[in-house]
Protein backbone atom coordinates (compact mmCIF):
# COMPACT_ATOMS: atom_id res chain seq x y z
CA UNK A 1 0.00 0.00 0.00
CA UNK A 2 1.25 3.34 -0.39
CA UNK A 3 0.74 5.75 2.18
CA UNK A 4 -0.43 8.45 -0.03
CA UNK A 5 -3.41 6.51 -0.73
CA UNK A 6 -4.09 5.92 2.60
CA UNK A 7 -6.84 7.86 4.02
CA UNK A 8 -6.03 7.48 7.39
CA UNK A 9 -4.30 10.17 9.57
CA UNK A 10 -2.78 9.84 12.48
CA UNK A 11 -2.96 12.32 15.42
CA UNK A 12 -0.88 13.94 17.69
CA UNK A 13 -2.85 14.24 20.36
CA UNK A 14 -4.84 11.57 22.26
CA UNK A 15 -8.49 11.42 22.31
CA UNK A 16 -10.29 13.33 25.08
CA UNK A 17 -12.82 10.69 26.23
CA UNK A 18 -10.62 7.50 26.10
CA UNK A 19 -8.70 6.51 28.85
CA UNK A 20 -6.93 2.75 28.12
CA UNK A 21 -3.73 2.93 26.90
CA UNK A 22 -4.45 0.10 23.97
CA UNK A 23 -7.45 2.59 22.69
CA UNK A 24 -5.37 5.58 22.82
CA UNK A 25 -2.27 4.17 20.76
CA UNK A 26 -4.45 2.49 17.83
CA UNK A 27 -6.92 5.90 17.58
CA UNK A 28 -4.02 7.85 17.37
CA UNK A 29 -1.83 5.84 14.71
CA UNK A 30 -5.16 5.22 12.92
CA UNK A 31 -5.86 1.59 13.36
CA UNK A 32 -9.76 2.15 14.86
CA UNK A 33 -12.25 4.79 15.24
CA UNK A 34 -14.50 4.75 18.48
CA UNK A 35 -18.15 4.83 17.68
CA UNK A 36 -19.20 4.83 20.99
CA UNK A 37 -18.36 3.24 24.46
CA UNK A 38 -17.03 -0.19 23.45
CA UNK A 39 -17.40 0.07 20.33
CA UNK A 40 -15.01 0.31 17.52
CA UNK A 41 -14.86 0.39 13.98
CA UNK A 42 -11.62 -1.07 12.57
CA UNK A 43 -9.62 0.78 10.22
CA UNK A 44 -7.51 -0.18 7.07
CA UNK A 45 -4.30 -0.59 9.20
CA UNK A 46 -6.49 -2.59 11.91
CA UNK A 47 -8.20 -4.70 10.03
CA UNK A 48 -4.97 -6.25 8.90
CA UNK A 49 -3.55 -6.94 12.33
CA UNK A 50 -7.10 -8.74 13.01
CA UNK A 51 -7.07 -11.07 10.34
CA UNK A 52 -3.42 -11.74 10.75
CA UNK A 53 -4.69 -12.62 14.07
CA UNK A 54 -7.87 -14.67 12.83
CA UNK A 55 -5.40 -16.64 10.40
CA UNK A 56 -3.01 -17.93 13.26
CA UNK A 57 -6.03 -18.81 14.93
CA UNK A 58 -7.25 -20.42 11.95
CA UNK A 59 -4.41 -22.22 11.65
CA UNK A 60 -3.96 -23.31 14.92
CA UNK A 61 -7.70 -24.39 15.47
CA UNK A 62 -7.25 -26.45 12.29
CA UNK A 63 -4.32 -27.99 13.10
CA UNK A 64 -6.78 -29.89 15.97
CA UNK A 65 -9.39 -30.73 13.84
CA UNK A 66 -11.31 -28.00 13.73
CA UNK A 67 -13.95 -27.09 11.37
CA UNK A 68 -15.27 -23.55 10.45
CA UNK A 69 -18.77 -22.30 10.31
CA UNK A 70 -20.38 -19.12 10.84
CA UNK A 71 -23.65 -19.03 12.78
CA UNK A 72 -26.40 -16.39 13.15
CA UNK A 73 -26.16 -13.31 15.54
CA UNK A 74 -29.64 -12.95 15.31
CA UNK A 75 -31.29 -15.64 17.83
CA UNK A 76 -34.40 -17.66 18.26
CA UNK A 77 -35.39 -17.73 22.25
CA UNK A 78 -36.71 -21.15 22.15
CA UNK A 79 -33.41 -23.40 22.54
CA UNK A 80 -31.94 -20.80 25.23
CA UNK A 81 -35.50 -20.84 27.17
CA UNK A 82 -35.11 -25.03 27.23
CA UNK A 83 -31.61 -24.35 29.09
CA UNK A 84 -32.67 -21.25 30.94
CA UNK A 85 -30.23 -18.56 29.42
CA UNK A 86 -33.23 -16.46 27.88
CA UNK A 87 -34.06 -14.80 31.41
CA UNK A 88 -32.34 -11.45 31.93
CA UNK A 89 -32.49 -12.60 35.76
CA UNK A 90 -29.93 -15.31 34.30
CA UNK A 91 -28.14 -13.54 31.83
CA UNK A 92 -28.08 -10.11 32.80
CA UNK A 93 -26.22 -8.66 29.68
CA UNK A 94 -28.63 -9.89 26.39
CA UNK A 95 -28.87 -7.28 23.96
CA UNK A 96 -32.87 -8.39 22.83
CA UNK A 97 -35.17 -6.64 20.21
CA UNK A 98 -38.28 -7.99 18.22
CA UNK A 99 -39.15 -8.61 14.37
CA UNK A 100 -41.44 -6.55 12.91
CA UNK A 101 -44.01 -9.46 13.27
CA UNK A 102 -43.35 -8.86 16.96
CA UNK A 103 -41.45 -11.92 17.72
CA UNK A 104 -38.93 -11.52 19.90
CA UNK A 105 -35.14 -12.10 19.23
CA UNK A 106 -31.65 -11.79 20.59
CA UNK A 107 -28.01 -10.81 19.64
CA UNK A 108 -25.52 -13.58 20.54
CA UNK A 109 -22.94 -12.84 22.65
CA UNK A 110 -22.16 -17.06 22.84
CA UNK A 111 -23.53 -19.95 20.44
CA UNK A 112 -23.74 -22.84 22.75
CA UNK A 113 -27.86 -23.43 22.27
CA UNK A 114 -28.29 -22.71 18.73
CA UNK A 115 -24.77 -25.08 17.61
CA UNK A 116 -26.11 -27.59 20.05
CA UNK A 117 -29.25 -27.41 18.40
CA UNK A 118 -28.19 -27.72 14.84
CA UNK A 119 -25.84 -30.65 15.73
CA UNK A 120 -28.88 -32.68 16.46
CA UNK A 121 -29.70 -32.61 12.64
CA UNK A 122 -26.05 -34.51 12.25
CA UNK A 123 -25.22 -36.00 14.95
CA UNK A 124 -26.87 -39.93 15.31
CA UNK A 125 -24.37 -42.33 15.74
CA UNK A 126 -20.93 -42.81 17.71
CA UNK A 127 -19.42 -42.83 13.83
CA UNK A 128 -20.44 -39.42 14.18
CA UNK A 129 -18.05 -38.09 16.60
CA UNK A 130 -16.07 -36.11 18.03
CA UNK A 131 -16.90 -33.11 16.47
CA UNK A 132 -14.92 -29.61 16.66
CA UNK A 133 -16.83 -26.63 15.02
CA UNK A 134 -15.32 -23.19 15.66
CA UNK A 135 -16.13 -19.46 14.67
CA UNK A 136 -14.88 -15.84 13.93
CA UNK A 137 -17.54 -13.88 14.63
CA UNK A 138 -19.61 -10.83 16.22
CA UNK A 139 -20.66 -10.96 19.45
CA UNK A 140 -22.98 -8.92 21.43
CA UNK A 141 -22.82 -8.16 25.21
CA UNK A 142 -24.89 -5.26 26.91
CA UNK A 143 -22.00 -4.41 29.24
CA UNK A 144 -23.03 -2.31 32.33
CA UNK A 145 -19.66 0.05 31.98
CA UNK A 146 -17.21 -0.78 28.82
CA UNK A 147 -13.92 0.47 29.41
CA UNK A 148 -10.53 -0.79 28.84
CA UNK A 149 -10.68 0.47 25.40
CA UNK A 150 -10.62 -2.34 22.63
CA UNK A 151 -9.98 -5.15 25.97
CA UNK A 152 -13.95 -5.13 26.85
CA UNK A 153 -16.84 -4.05 24.61
CA UNK A 154 -20.21 -4.05 23.90
CA UNK A 155 -19.33 -5.40 20.10
CA UNK A 156 -16.11 -7.37 19.84
CA UNK A 157 -14.63 -10.23 17.40
CA UNK A 158 -14.84 -13.51 18.97
CA UNK A 159 -13.55 -16.94 18.01
CA UNK A 160 -15.64 -19.35 19.37
CA UNK A 161 -14.83 -23.51 18.91
CA UNK A 162 -17.25 -25.91 20.77
CA UNK A 163 -16.53 -29.69 21.22
CA UNK A 164 -18.42 -32.49 21.00
CA UNK A 165 -17.32 -36.05 22.51
CA UNK A 166 -18.63 -39.33 22.98
CA UNK A 167 -17.77 -38.97 26.79
CA UNK A 168 -15.58 -37.21 29.20
CA UNK A 169 -12.55 -39.64 28.31
CA UNK A 170 -12.52 -38.48 24.69
CA UNK A 171 -13.35 -34.75 25.52
CA UNK A 172 -10.76 -34.94 28.31
CA UNK A 173 -8.10 -35.89 25.49
CA UNK A 174 -9.01 -32.71 22.81
CA UNK A 175 -9.54 -30.39 25.91
CA UNK A 176 -5.60 -30.71 26.58
CA UNK A 177 -4.88 -30.66 23.08
CA UNK A 178 -6.82 -27.41 22.74
CA UNK A 179 -4.38 -26.24 25.94
CA UNK A 180 -1.61 -26.40 23.94
CA UNK A 181 -3.16 -24.81 20.73
CA UNK A 182 -4.50 -22.05 23.15
CA UNK A 183 -0.32 -21.53 23.97
CA UNK A 184 0.26 -21.94 20.19
CA UNK A 185 -2.00 -18.98 19.46
CA UNK A 186 -0.37 -16.57 22.06
CA UNK A 187 2.95 -17.51 21.28
CA UNK A 188 2.69 -16.62 17.46
CA UNK A 189 1.01 -13.15 18.61
CA UNK A 190 4.25 -12.09 21.16
CA UNK A 191 2.81 -13.16 24.46
CA UNK A 192 3.69 -16.40 24.89
CA UNK A 193 5.97 -15.56 27.65
CA UNK A 194 3.30 -13.28 29.55
CA UNK A 195 0.43 -15.67 29.36
CA UNK A 196 -0.43 -18.39 31.99
CA UNK A 197 -2.70 -21.17 31.80
CA UNK A 198 -4.69 -20.34 34.96
CA UNK A 199 -7.57 -22.13 37.28
CA UNK A 200 -10.66 -20.65 37.53
CA UNK A 201 -14.05 -21.47 38.51
CA UNK A 202 -15.69 -23.68 36.45
CA UNK A 203 -18.73 -22.30 37.60
CA UNK A 204 -21.94 -25.22 37.57
CA UNK A 205 -20.30 -26.78 34.41
CA UNK A 206 -16.88 -28.35 36.15
CA UNK A 207 -14.69 -28.14 38.90
CA UNK A 208 -11.96 -26.19 37.27
CA UNK A 209 -12.35 -24.13 33.62
CA UNK A 210 -8.72 -22.32 32.41
CA UNK A 211 -8.28 -19.10 31.96
CA UNK A 212 -5.23 -17.65 30.08
CA UNK A 213 -4.15 -15.06 31.28
CA UNK A 214 -1.49 -12.67 30.13
CA UNK A 215 0.47 -10.13 32.87
CA UNK A 216 -0.24 -6.09 32.13
CA UNK A 217 -0.36 -3.65 34.47
CA UNK A 218 -3.77 -3.33 32.41
CA UNK A 219 -5.18 -5.73 34.02
CA UNK A 220 -8.64 -6.19 35.85
CA UNK A 221 -7.67 -9.76 37.37
CA UNK A 222 -5.32 -10.77 40.08
CA UNK A 223 -3.73 -14.11 39.12
CA UNK A 224 -0.76 -16.24 41.58
CA UNK A 225 1.83 -17.65 39.32
CA UNK A 226 3.77 -20.54 39.90
CA UNK A 227 6.67 -19.58 37.72
CA UNK A 228 8.17 -23.42 38.11
CA UNK A 229 4.85 -25.17 36.94
CA UNK A 230 3.82 -22.31 34.33
CA UNK A 231 0.61 -22.19 35.79
CA UNK A 232 -1.38 -19.94 37.79
CA UNK A 233 -4.77 -19.26 40.15
CA UNK A 234 -7.01 -17.02 39.79
CA UNK A 235 -7.51 -14.83 43.09
CA UNK A 236 -11.60 -15.82 42.66
CA UNK A 237 -10.63 -19.52 43.91
CA UNK A 238 -7.78 -19.26 45.67
CA UNK A 239 -7.94 -21.23 48.72
CA UNK A 240 -6.26 -24.38 50.11
CA UNK A 241 -8.03 -26.82 48.41
CA UNK A 242 -7.04 -25.33 45.23
CA UNK A 243 -3.65 -25.61 46.46
CA UNK A 244 -3.52 -29.23 47.18
CA UNK A 245 -4.99 -30.18 44.14
CA UNK A 246 -2.07 -28.14 41.80
CA UNK A 247 -0.13 -29.73 44.53
CA UNK A 248 1.72 -25.89 45.01
CA UNK A 249 2.34 -24.01 48.11
CA UNK A 250 0.96 -20.58 48.88
CA UNK A 251 4.82 -19.58 49.41
CA UNK A 252 5.81 -20.37 46.05
CA UNK A 253 3.43 -18.13 44.12
CA UNK A 254 3.90 -14.48 43.01
CA UNK A 255 0.90 -12.12 42.64
CA UNK A 256 0.33 -10.12 39.55
CA UNK A 257 -2.06 -8.45 37.61
CA UNK A 258 -3.39 -9.66 34.36
CA UNK A 259 -5.85 -9.77 31.19
CA UNK A 260 -7.67 -12.92 30.33
CA UNK A 261 -7.27 -13.66 26.76
CA UNK A 262 -9.19 -16.89 26.38
CA UNK A 263 -11.01 -19.94 28.49
CA UNK A 264 -11.55 -23.28 27.70
CA UNK A 265 -14.15 -24.74 29.65
CA UNK A 266 -15.80 -28.26 30.26
CA UNK A 267 -19.57 -28.09 29.26
CA UNK A 268 -20.76 -32.14 30.07
CA UNK A 269 -24.34 -32.29 29.54
CA UNK A 270 -25.37 -28.97 30.84
CA UNK A 271 -26.49 -28.25 26.71
CA UNK A 272 -27.08 -31.65 24.98
CA UNK A 273 -28.82 -32.80 27.96
CA UNK A 274 -32.15 -30.32 27.87
CA UNK A 275 -31.65 -29.73 24.46
CA UNK A 276 -31.53 -33.67 24.02
CA UNK A 277 -28.35 -33.85 21.94
CA UNK A 278 -28.04 -37.62 21.59
CA UNK A 279 -26.19 -40.53 19.58
CA UNK A 280 -26.49 -43.90 19.52
CA UNK A 281 -23.80 -46.05 20.75
CA UNK A 282 -21.72 -49.47 19.51
CA UNK A 283 -25.13 -51.30 21.01
CA UNK A 284 -27.71 -49.09 19.84
CA UNK A 285 -28.25 -47.35 22.89
CA UNK A 286 -29.15 -43.22 23.31
CA UNK A 287 -26.31 -41.68 24.91
CA UNK A 288 -25.67 -37.78 25.89
CA UNK A 289 -23.32 -35.99 23.90
CA UNK A 290 -20.06 -34.64 26.13
CA UNK A 291 -19.11 -30.84 25.25
CA UNK A 292 -16.96 -28.44 26.05
CA UNK A 293 -16.43 -24.93 24.97
CA UNK A 294 -13.58 -22.71 23.94
CA UNK A 295 -12.94 -18.63 23.41
CA UNK A 296 -10.57 -15.92 22.44
CA UNK A 297 -11.32 -12.21 22.05
CA UNK A 298 -9.96 -11.23 19.09
CA UNK A 299 -10.07 -7.33 19.78
CA UNK A 300 -9.24 -8.08 23.14
CA UNK A 301 -6.04 -9.95 22.29
CA UNK A 302 -5.34 -6.55 20.08
CA UNK A 303 -5.81 -4.69 22.81
CA UNK A 304 -3.46 -6.46 25.10
CA UNK A 305 -0.38 -6.61 22.68
CA UNK A 306 -0.71 -3.00 22.41
CA UNK A 307 -0.60 -2.36 25.35
CA UNK A 308 2.38 -4.61 26.01
CA UNK A 309 4.16 -3.74 23.31
CA UNK A 310 4.53 -0.09 22.50
CA UNK A 311 7.00 2.31 24.16
CA UNK A 312 6.68 6.15 24.55
CA UNK A 313 7.28 6.92 20.30
CA UNK A 314 3.80 4.39 19.24
CA UNK A 315 3.41 0.60 18.60
CA UNK A 316 5.53 -2.14 18.42
CA UNK A 317 3.99 -4.82 16.24
CA UNK A 318 5.51 -8.34 16.85
CA UNK A 319 6.34 -9.56 13.11
CA UNK A 320 3.62 -12.23 12.69
CA UNK A 321 0.45 -10.05 13.15
CA UNK A 322 2.17 -6.96 12.21
CA UNK A 323 0.28 -4.74 9.47
CA UNK A 324 2.87 -5.10 6.92
CA UNK A 325 6.45 -6.86 7.33
CA UNK A 326 7.99 -3.35 6.21
CA UNK A 327 7.81 0.42 6.80
CA UNK A 328 9.47 1.44 3.41
CA UNK A 329 10.27 5.57 4.05
CA UNK A 330 11.40 7.59 1.01
CA UNK A 331 13.29 10.81 1.73
CA UNK A 332 13.91 13.70 -0.76
CA UNK A 333 11.46 12.23 -3.43
CA UNK A 334 11.44 15.31 -5.31
CA UNK A 335 14.76 13.49 -6.92
CA UNK A 336 14.01 11.38 -9.79
CA UNK A 337 16.51 9.12 -8.54
CA UNK A 338 15.55 8.48 -4.81
CA UNK A 339 11.68 8.18 -6.17
CA UNK A 340 12.74 5.76 -9.05
CA UNK A 341 14.66 3.72 -6.35
CA UNK A 342 12.08 3.87 -4.14
CA UNK A 343 9.35 2.69 -6.51
CA UNK A 344 11.25 0.25 -7.62
CA UNK A 345 12.29 -1.63 -4.62
CA UNK A 346 7.92 -0.72 -3.47
CA UNK A 347 7.64 -3.16 -6.54
CA UNK A 348 10.43 -5.58 -5.54
CA UNK A 349 8.84 -6.24 -2.26
CA UNK A 350 5.64 -6.83 -3.29
CA UNK A 351 6.64 -9.47 -6.02
CA UNK A 352 8.48 -11.38 -3.33
CA UNK A 353 5.93 -11.31 -1.58
CA UNK A 354 7.07 -8.99 1.57
CA UNK A 355 4.38 -6.92 2.86
CA UNK A 356 4.88 -3.34 2.47
CA UNK A 357 3.49 0.65 3.36
CA UNK A 358 5.32 2.46 1.05
CA UNK A 359 5.74 6.25 2.91
CA UNK A 360 5.74 8.48 -0.68
CA UNK A 361 4.11 11.54 0.72
CA UNK A 362 5.60 15.15 0.50
CA UNK A 363 6.41 15.86 4.14
CA UNK A 364 9.40 16.23 5.69
CA UNK A 365 11.70 13.45 7.23
CA UNK A 366 10.41 14.15 11.11
CA UNK A 367 6.99 13.92 10.23
CA UNK A 368 8.24 10.65 8.38
CA UNK A 369 9.97 9.14 11.34
CA UNK A 370 7.10 10.14 14.06
CA UNK A 371 3.99 8.21 11.74
CA UNK A 372 6.30 5.58 11.27
CA UNK A 373 7.23 4.85 14.81
CA UNK A 374 3.79 5.59 15.96
CA UNK A 375 2.26 2.98 13.42
CA UNK A 376 4.96 0.33 14.70
CA UNK A 377 5.52 -1.73 11.68
CA UNK A 378 8.96 -4.01 12.88
CA UNK A 379 11.41 -2.98 9.99
CA UNK A 380 11.92 0.35 8.20
CA UNK A 381 13.45 0.75 5.44
CA UNK A 382 14.89 4.46 4.40
CA UNK A 383 15.87 5.60 0.94
CA UNK A 384 17.75 8.58 0.60
CA UNK A 385 19.67 10.45 -1.08
CA UNK A 386 22.75 10.17 1.10
CA UNK A 387 22.38 6.44 1.19
CA UNK A 388 22.22 5.91 -2.83
CA UNK A 389 25.11 7.68 -3.17
CA UNK A 390 26.92 4.75 -1.28
CA UNK A 391 24.06 2.48 -3.21
CA UNK A 392 22.80 1.52 0.51
CA UNK A 393 18.97 2.03 2.35
CA UNK A 394 19.12 2.27 6.00
CA UNK A 395 16.90 -0.61 8.07
CA UNK A 396 15.60 0.15 11.04
CA UNK A 397 14.32 -2.51 14.27
CA UNK A 398 11.62 -0.64 15.47
CA UNK A 399 11.95 -3.14 18.61
CA UNK A 400 15.54 -2.87 19.16
CA UNK A 401 16.08 0.78 17.63
CA UNK A 402 19.38 -1.13 15.96
CA UNK A 403 20.38 0.83 12.80
CA UNK A 404 21.62 -1.08 9.94
CA UNK A 405 23.12 -0.10 6.32
CA UNK A 406 22.14 -2.85 4.10
CA UNK A 407 23.72 -2.71 0.11
CA UNK A 408 20.93 -2.19 -1.91
CA UNK A 409 21.28 -5.21 -4.12
CA UNK A 410 20.85 -7.40 -0.90
CA UNK A 411 18.01 -5.33 0.88
CA UNK A 412 15.17 -8.01 -0.42
CA UNK A 413 17.30 -10.98 0.77
CA UNK A 414 18.05 -9.09 4.01
CA UNK A 415 14.36 -8.44 4.77
CA UNK A 416 13.05 -12.30 4.36
CA UNK A 417 16.04 -13.59 5.97
CA UNK A 418 13.94 -11.62 9.11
Amino acid sequence: MKQSLLFTKTRKESPKDEVAKNADLLIRAGYIHKELAGVYSLLPLGLRVMNNIANIIREEMNAVGGQELFLTVLQDKSPWEKTGRWSDAVVDNWFKTKLKNDTEVGLASTHEEPLTALMKNHIRSFRDLPVYTYQIQTKFRNEARAKSGIMRGREFLMKDLYSFSRDQKDHDAFYEKAKIAYMNVFRRVGLGNKTYITFASGGTFSKYSHEFQTITDAGEDIIYIHEGKKIAVNKEVMNDEVLADLGVKKEDLKEAKAVEVGNIFSLGYRFSEPLELTYLDELGKPQKVFMGCYGIGLGRLMGVVAETFSDVNGLVWPKEIAPFAVHLVELGGEKPEVRECAEKLYAEFNKKGISVLYDNRDLRAGEKFKDSDLIGIPLRVVVSEKMLAEQSVEVKDRKTGEVAKVPLDAIVSYVRAL
